[in-house]
């Protein structure tokens, strides 16, 4: 059963190319706790990751990179032509990606925690987790440019990502808080800092409600 962690946290999400890395480490800079969801799924997945022997039991070595770690590309292939790949491919990280976050969590030394999961809606557990969703925002277009250019992907493949995630409107709507990306760093800065704000008060208020007779 999920519970959520000790201290007041936030989960941040965003489709992909939004620019998420980029404002946890802005929150990170500020004194925040990341625990990123997506470097604890490469660290599984790297040459002698955790996950690789159950990846190559389930999959076949055809799926691991001369190095030994997993093939991403081979494996994103199948999982968008095969449902029933993904859902082998989840149950053999998901489980390990949640017991590393709650480590993470665990030892902890900033005012609060941000998780950072890209499919923070879709999981349909996340959101009961985390005190606040933080979504990260900017137009689909915006998406799809930045992702071909980091990524070298066709637009064909980057849309394919895009609709096996929630729809903007769907990730905004289930949104408690938004950080807007679509005018660069500048214009990150002050909205996250005014989160920022927002969160210590609200990590300090968690906390005097759990100190007795307060």
């Amino acid at each position: 059963m999920d519970t959520a962690p000790p201290s007041f946290s936030v989960g941040l999400t965003g489709g992909i190319g939004c620019g998420k890395t980029t404002v946890a480490d802005m929150f990170g800079a500020l004194g925040a706790t990341i625990v990123d969801t997506d470097q604890i799924a490469h660290a599984l997945t790297a040459p002698q990751g955790a996950a690789m022997p159950a990846l190559l039991a389930e999959f076949g070595a055809d799926f691991a990179t001369p190095e030994g770690a997993l093939d991403r590309a081979r494996m994103r292939q199948l999982v968008f032509a095969d449902p029933g790949a993904r859902a082998r491919l989840e149950s053999i990280l998901h489980p390990r990606i949640r017991e590393a976050t709650a480590a993470a969590a665990a030892i902890a030394s900033g005012p609060y925690v941000i998780f950072v999961v890209p499919l923070l809606i879709e999981s349909g557990t996340w959101a009961r987790r985390v005190a606040r969703v933080l979504a990260i925002d900017c137009p689909e277009e915006m998406q799809v440019a930045r992702v071909m250019a980091r990524n070298g992907l066709s637009e064909e493949q980057v849309r394919a990502i895009m609709a096996a995630q929630v729809t903007r409107a769907q990730r905004l709507a289930a949104a408690d808080d938004v950080v807007v990306n679509d005018d660069g760093l500048d214009a990150l800065r002050p909205q996250v800092e005014r989160l920022h704000a927002f969160y210590l008060d609200e990590a300090r208020r968690m906390a005097a409600s759990t100190i007795p007779g307060l």
